[in-house]
């Protein structure tokens, strides 16, 4: 990637620079203390390691709108009387200034979001076609990768009753102008994942709802993309993204054990991940942490949203990650399987409704870096040089040998079990001594 910011005929973020690392010690808001991409944890950089990515959507059309009001933030790309794809063409140059002097190597997109929407399927098709032409360029002058796209099958009025699983097959086939065009525009800048978030894949009430027959539908539609995409050389991970409901009242992705049950149930999990949201996965009530583990588990945990939710607002707030507990937890399942690649940690955030000045847009990823990086360095201490993995595997030695091992392998039955049990007697009671887990993530947040 470019070292030098790209910086198109205007520049939109005057007076900021390149975000550099300082240090800890460093008293200056637009610069990392933590996230130094070239220090090496383990076998690979940081870089390497969190793999970040700045959407498209939340950072430079989200103008700070709720669903109380509208929004409070005037973004000079979008200012004047230019026609749609000017004024598309101006967020891209915006966009491109703010992934190069942010740092980050990867960014993520939905069709509309990168180029302008039309009910007209040709003009619609001819737009992203051409602003995928200039995201192309822009990427080969900056060095920066595309870590997925995906389309919006949830904000036309026409994917009200669902995009895929829609009652109405014109809408379906609609949906699939969307998924086509963005899966051509998402091998065309060369990128590694594609995305499906079913917003409104879901019900309402099911008065009115055939369930069995929409989730046929939906394994039927995500089959016919895949095909799709691996005939125009597509050889990345499609990743589903789970959301238990928000804007539906109970969404078929709900959560990550209800999607691997899915794609195992219609022979989809050789081709397609997970891409876990922190918010979502609490919305869902698990802790973020859970629906990786589940995930993970599985096989199948391909990518990371990185957000977090309020608990006092329990809706999708969409805010930058700062909690460390959250990412020493999230890193510790990434780093015991490997690593994310090809998908890597997109800040699915947005800055506050209040947060109306340019800088606070740095702020908000320069501090959810430093979180992740500070969570990555912990997660690897504990895993490495710490007694941490050793503790958890003491916790079942009884299943290492002997009948234990047996039980493992399918070697007893249950009568044979109940003869054990009759010879031992009472089982001693084992501590499972989570304050002394608590105290040494604590010990190594401290370090």
């Amino acid at each position: 990637m470019s070292t030098t910011p790209f910086i198109g005929a205007r520049e939109y973020f005057p007076g900021i620079g390149r975000i550099a690392f300082e240090g800890r010690d460093s008293d200056n808001p637009l610069a990392f203390k933590v996230y130094d991409a070239d220090k090496r944890i383990g076998d690979k950089t940081m870089a390497e390691h969190l793999r970040f990515a700045v959407c498209y959507w939340h950072s430079f059309c989200g103008a700070g709108h709720d669903p109380f009001g509208p929004g409070t933030r005037a973004y000079p790309w979008d200012a004047g009387d230019g026609k749609p794809l000017q004024k598309a063409e101006a967020k891209l140059d915006a966009a491109f200034e703010f992934f190069t002097k942010l740092g980050v190597p990867y960014w993520c997109f939905h069709d509309i979001d990168l180029s302008p929407d039309d009910d007209d399927i040709g003009t619609y098709e001819s737009n992203l076609k051409h602003m995928v032409a200039l995201a192309k360029a822009r990427q080969s002058d900056t060095g920066l990768r595309l870590l997925w796209g995906t389309a919006n099958l949830f904000s036309h009025p026409r994917y009200m009753n669902g995009a895929s699983t829609n009652p109405d097959f014109a809408v379906v086939a609609r949906a699939a102008v969307q998924v086509k065009a963005a899966l051509e525009a998402t091998v065309e800048l060369g990128g590694g994942n594609y995305v499906f978030w079913g917003g409104r894949e879901g019900y309402a009430t099911l008065h009115n709802t055939d369930m069995k027959r929409e989730l046929a539908h939906m394994a039927r539609f995500l089959t016919m993309a895949r095909d799709h995409g691996r005939s125009i050389g597509f050889k990345g991970n499609f990743l589903i993204e789970p959301k238990p409901m928000e804007p539906m009242k109970h969404q078929y992705d709900f959560d990550s054990a209800t999607v691997a049950g899915f794609l195992k149930d219609h022979g989809l999990e050789k081709d397609f991940k997970l891409n876990i949201e922190a918010n979502h996965a609490t919305l869902s009530g698990h802790s973020f942490e859970h629906d990786l583990q589940v995930a993970s588990d599985h096989g199948l945990l391909g990518s990371i949203d990185a957000n977090r939710g309020n608990p006092q607002n329990g809706w999708d707030t969409d805010q930058f990650p700062v909690d460390l507990y959250d990412t020493v937890g999230a890193m510790l399942v990434v780093l015991r399987q490997g690593g994310l690649a090809p998908g890597g940690l997109n800040f699915d955030a947005k800055v506050r409704r209040e947060s109306t000045d340019p800088a606070d847009l740095f702020m908000a990823h320069i501090g959810g870096m430093d979180a992740f990086a500070r969570g990555l360095e912990v997660a690897h201490a504990l895993l490495t040089a710490s007694p941490w993995e050793q503790w958890r595997r003491d916790r079942y030695a009884s299943f290492d040998g002997g009948d234990g091992k047996a039980f493992e392998e399918g070697g007893l039955d249950l009568a044979a079990l109940r003869a054990l049990a009759g010879k031992a007697g009472e089982p001693a009671q084992v501590s499972g001594r989570q304050e002394q887990y608590e105290n040494l993530l604590n010990q190594y947040l401290l370090r």
